[in-house]
């Protein structure tokens, strides 16, 4: 073969090639159906619409099948179409539901989301209040921070009338100490401590430290008198008290010193209890006062 020849032979190779690949071109391609890429997306709840749709358009592009238009289809596909109304107004709803309260589509981190770890700690004052309120309530009775004792098991009797249901030890009452623990009820317990705050400590202008307990709880009758009632020290609603102990080691005793400060005191008490009773009353109770809160029927009884 001449040099001629075979150089007209691989031109004449390289025309055929380059017509058969024009002519692979020009075979119809199946188009894009944007209505059906519509319909796909308006059925995803939530998400990036954009990226849902050119992530569907292959299989839509294979699904379109039957529906595929003329040769021309595949260049009119590539040119920007108008987004579906009904996409529109997909579209629209998302974008209000994400402005609502409590509802963010964006994928994004709530912004106002509690950050625990910008909290401040509670500063010393609030610490020490903490711890005072705690140590105030530790060692009461009776619901009351300024009681202190402790809580003891029901008391019983065989003898009709005594007994006390919920008894306390009473220990202090207002910050003043008891000569002995008293076995009371909180009814009594709660009316000496409000005395012993607002009338008794002020009186002896905040030097009171100690009240003498003559009696508490007892199971015995009235004034130790046989055949009498029960006496309200039987159902542990009643305490006698027979001096008062200052700061200064002072004691002032309701026998021997019952002067214009006792007797003011000892008046003042008819508002917290239901019966006082003291000097001059009965002949009964001349070295100490009697305090009760009976569940007699009617006002105050005090002498």
């Amino acid at each position: 073969m001449t040099p001629v020849r075979g150089l007209v032979l691989a031109l004449g190779l390289c025309l055929a090639q380059g017509a058969f690949a024009q002519e692979i071109d020009r075979s119809p391609r199946p188009p894009v159906n944007p209505r059906l890429v519509g319909a796909v997306l308006l059925a995803q709840p939530t998400g990036d619409l954009q990226s849902q749709a050119e992530a569907l358009a292959p299989s839509a592009v294979v699904s379109a099948g039957a529906d595929a238009g003329p040769p021309d289809a595949v260049a009119r596909s590539l040119r920007p179409m108008p987004r579906p109304e009904a996409l529109t107004t997909r579209l629209a709803g998302l974008k209000a539901a994400s402005n609502a309260p409590g509802l963010d589509l964006s994928g994004r981190e709530p912004d106002n989301e509690v950050d625990l770890a910008a909290i401040p700690p509670p500063t010393r004052k609030e610490e020490r209040k903490k711890r005072r309120e705690k140590a105030s309530m530790a060692g009461s009775v009776c619901g009351v921070s300024a009681i202190k004792g402790e809580p003891i098991a029901r008391i019983s009797s065989k003898v009709s009338g005594c007994g006390v249901e919920d008894p306390v030890r009473v220990t202090s009452v207002a910050g003043v100490r008891l000569s002995q623990a008293a076995t009371v009820d909180c009814s009594i317990a709660k009316a000496l401590n409000s005395w012993v705050d607002e009338v008794a400590q002020p009186a002896f202008d905040g030097r009171l430290v100690e009240l003498q307990v003559a009696a508490h709880y007892i199971c015995r009758s009235r004034n130790n008198v046989k055949g009498a009632r029960i006496s309200e020290h039987g159902k542990g609603r009643a305490i006698d008290i027979s001096a008062f102990i200052l700061s200064n080691g002072k004691v002032l005793t309701v026998a021997q010193d019952y002067n214009r400060l006792l007797r003011r005191i000892y008046k003042a008490g008819c508002g917290y209890f239901r019966t006082t009773l003291g000097p001059g009353s009965d002949g009964y109770h001349e070295d100490h006062f009697h305090f009760d809160t009976s569940a007699r029927s009617g006002g105050a009884y005090c002498r």
